[in-house]
């Protein structure tokens, strides 16, 4: 009988041990989900392809205005730098990698609109970009009518350039490649006169090393994109998170100072930190 009990006992010590074990294994899974730092990472959705916003250099590592403001948020969220997995997320996908739970948030010219905000949810906006021109620094272009019998270049599937062609310049002679890096090269070659999309895009690839000093923005303000920071739909308590570190980014200058760094090389003139919860249609 006292064999039985002694094995009994260390079945049990031997069952605690592996529970805990496998509780511990749990703490340190990389999913993104954890609403605090310690030894836990976090996922967080970006662009790779877009300079000046969210870029994956060469090295493997990243650039650009979103991932500085995605690296204060996770910092004041409890997060170390070595605890952040970028993941791209491309536009297509980004309803999707929320309500999977890919990511935790999504930080990546997300542009805050009602369709969307049926599906996430959205805090911010951080940053009120416009649509605007690109074009080389010695063109003679200075509005958006004197495209009118000149080349435009914007990307297929984007709605930009055909936005031109209603609003300011009908007889502008489309050109649309498949992204904006071969529009930049259109409009260095002088295959296109001018390039279209948000100003914070066209100012990211204009203040490339490459490009410093080669185009201006015109200062078209074609429309509002007031860009957010998506979280899956009902979890306003990070949704509250990201605000108050926003707000923290602002009120302490690393806002200002992310915005020059990235895009000041293309003479971007930035609106204002746009105020919380206000978008501007």
């Amino acid at each position: 009988m006292k064999l039985r009990k002694v094995s009994a006992a260390s079945a049990a010590v031997l069952a605690l041990a592996l529970a805990a074990t496998a509780c511990g294994s749990d703490d340190k899974d990389d999913t993104g989900g954890g609403s605090s730092g310690g030894g836990d990472k976090i996922k967080i959705g970006i662009k790779y392809d877009q300079p000046g916003l969210g870029l994956k250099e060469p090295d493997g590592s990243f650039s650009g205005f979103d991932v500085d403001v995605a690296t204060y948020v996770a910092k004041e969220l409890g997060y170390k730098p070595d605890q952040i997995q970028f993941v791209e997320t491309k536009s297509a996908d980004r309803e999707n990698a929320l309500s999977r739970g890919d990511v935790k948030f999504i930080t990546a010219t997300y542009s805050i609109n009602d369709e969307r905000a049926k599906k996430v949810d959205f805090a911010g906006p951080y940053l009120l970009a416009h649509q605007d021109l690109l074009v080389k620094k010695d063109s003679k272009i200075a509005k958006g009518a004197d495209l009118n019998g000149k080349n435009l270049c914007s990307v297929t599937g984007s709605t930009s350039a055909q936005n031109v062609k209603d609003k300011i310049a009908p007889k502008a002679n489309l050109r649309k490649y498949s992204g904006y890096s071969e529009c930049i090269a259109g409009l260095q070659s002088g295959a296109v006169e001018a390039v279209t999309t948000d100003d914070s895009i066209l100012a990211g690839f204009a203040a490339q090393d490459k490009y410093k000093g080669q185009f201006k923005l015109v200062g078209e303000k074609l429309s509002n994109e007031n860009y957010g920071i998506g979280v899956k739909k009902g979890d306003k308590a990070t949704v509250d998170k990201i605000n108050a570190a926003l707000q923290k980014m602002v009120s302490d200058g690393s806002w200002d100072k992310a915005v020059q760094e990235n895009f000041g090389p293309a003479g971007y003139k930035n609106e204002a930190a746009p105020k919380i919860g206000v978008i501007v249609k």
